[in-house]
């Protein structure tokens, strides 16, 4: 099951996708952000034309799992992407993912300049990364 996550921001919306059996996630591509309708919109078009059959957002929550302002912004993000696709879309905490892809991006020894800049991306790919091992995790 191939499987896109969002990791939604202010500026930018980093994109990964799956592989077909739904287990390694792989950045796909960052989208800058224009507005939520239009935004949905391409998320839904890359979803369809990829076979997606769910997407994941990332959705930061407080040390008491409580939403912050930036996982009600993703919540009305999954609200308006469910009024343009029937694909199923979960909120999935996302929190701790960008710093997970700048450790990530150190680990493979990328250099101080090239680790510069956004992380969208890696971030969306983390998010999507941990969503594929929790699922199988329960399958087990």
């Amino acid at each position: 099951m191939v499987v896109i996550a969002v990791d939604p921001g202010d500026k930018r919306l980093g994109i990964a996708i799956s592989d077909p059996t739904g287990t390694i996630a792989n950045p796909l591509i960052v989208l800058e952000h224009v507005s939520r309708t239009i935004d949905a919109a391409s998320i839904a078009q890359m979803a369809m034309e990829r076979g997606a059959e769910l997407i994941v957002i990332g959705q930061a929550l407080d040390e008491e799992n409580l939403p912050t302002p930036q996982a009600r912004r993703a919540a009305r993000l999954a609200g308006a992407l469910r009024s343009q696709t029937s694909i199923p879309i979960v909120l999935w905490d996302e929190s701790g993912s960008t710093q997970a892809a700048r450790h990530a991006r150190i680990t493979l020894g990328a250099s101080r300049s090239k680790r510069r800049g956004h992380m969208d991306d890696l971030a969306a790919t983390v998010i999507l990364q941990t969503y594929l091992d929790a699922q199988a995790t329960q399958k087990r």
